[in-house]
């Protein structure tokens, strides 16, 4: 099969890349509206990519629609986001707070999950996650337009939360006990718990 991207539809394209990149790491973000409403969403399109200064990025793709997202309209107003850990015991949490709300409504309602203050921004973290990283916005830099196009949102990590009981022996977080989730194609998610280990070359 050969696919000329040019020639084939949006979604179809969106549904073969994130079939075939895969695993993603999840970022389960929290947001502030203007008015005060926390916003919780999870992002497939994540990762870190520097650490001088330590460098995340999300892509809050516009909607099918062509509509900018919550996560997107409230990072541009506060210029600050919480990723979340997304782990297994919050599996079906992270899938229902992908649901479409009005923005004056929380996804913390829906889920029954809680709040806390977050130490260096304003925008809250979950209260029961092994770790979350605080953020505040460098950049947004809008690829495309359109359904689905893109907007890597560029943040620097001020603050990370982490669980002691989440640690390995040498202080670093030990991915057999953070068990974080990743993202497939379709309908598809992964588990983090059958890990190996190989060492650096010399």
């Amino acid at each position: 099969m050969q696919i000329d991207v040019a020639a084939t539809s949006v979604v179809d394209v969106y549904q073969m890349l994130t079939g075939l990149v895969t695993p993603r790491p999840i970022a389960w973000v929290t947001t502030l509206s203007s008015g005060g409403v926390v916003n919780l969403a999870p992002f497939s399109f994540y990762n870190a990519f520097g650490a001088n200064p330590p460098v995340v990025v999300i892509s809050p793709t516009l909607t099918r629609e062509g509509r900018r997202k919550d996560t997107l309209v409230n990072i541009e107003a506060t210029g600050q986001f919480v990723i979340n850990a997304a782990t297994e015991k919050h599996a079906a949490a992270i899938n229902l707070s992908s649901a479409v709300l009005p923005p004056d409504e929380s996804e913390l309602q829906l889920t029954g999950l809680t709040a806390a203050e977050s130490s260096m921004v304003a925008v809250p973290r979950l209260a029961d996650v092994p770790f979350a990283l605080e953020c505040r916005l460098l950049q947004i830099l809008p690829i495309g337009s359109g359904p689905i196009s893109a907007n890597l949102v560029i943040g620097e990590v001020v603050s990370m939360y982490v669980d002691d009981a989440v640690l390995g022996e040498r202080g670093l977080p030990d991915p057999q006990k953070v068990q974080a989730l990743g993202r497939l194609g379709a309908d598809f998610w992964c588990r983090t718990t059958d890990v190996f280990a190989q060492g650096r070359p010399q």
